[in-house]
């Protein structure tokens, strides 16, 4: 019996971890299998999608990128700091997402990156803007998806059967 690869219309689950290349740090762990219909939709960046072609369930591939060519270069317009009192409370501690609107009604996350006693730091660049970081990625399984699932782009969960009865609270 051959191994299933991944293919395009492939039901795959793989846990991955972002490395930050040059400290070693790991900076995202994803350890609950991420499922998707391969060529159906890109839940990656498509240079990583692009290197599980081929692989099977067991298979760990490693992929470099540069984040500058996701993301672009950082753009140090989009750091603010300003005095901690112009922020509201709820706001004042780090690692905290702020959505912020401009004068055009366009949105744009930023992320609190630094508190003191006087200054709060938010930064509207993507946190791995600037980084060279490497994805570790261990398929779990690969299989034929259903039609279902290619049509959603994954897995698709069938909730409990409710009939008659009255809410239980948990």
């Amino acid at each position: 019996m051959t191994k299933d690869v991944i293919e395009p219309n492939k039901y795959v689950e793989l846990t991955y971890k972002v490395i930050d290349a040059k400290s070693g740090q790991t900076l995202t762990l994803v350890e609950f299998p991420l499922g998707y219909v391969h060529g159906v939709n890109e839940i990656l960046a498509p240079r990583v999608m692009a290197e599980l072609e081929g692989k099977s369930a067991g298979d760990t591939i490693e992929v470099p990128i540069d984040c500058n060519e996701i993301y672009g270069p950082r753009d140090e317009s989009l750091v603010i700091t300003d005095r901690i009192e112009n922020v509201p409370e709820e706001y004042r501690e780090v690692g905290t997402a702020i959505l912020m609107e401009n004068d055009r009604g366009q949105t744009k996350n930023f992320l609190v990156t630094r508190v003191d006693a006087r200054t709060i730091t938010i930064d509207g660049n993507n946190p791995l803007c600037g980084r060279e970081v490497i994805f570790k990625l261990e398929i779990q399984l690969v299989r034929d998806a259903t039609d279902e699932e290619i049509e959603h782009g994954g897995k698709v969960e069938t909730g409990p059967e409710v009939s008659g009865g009255r809410a239980v609270p948990i």
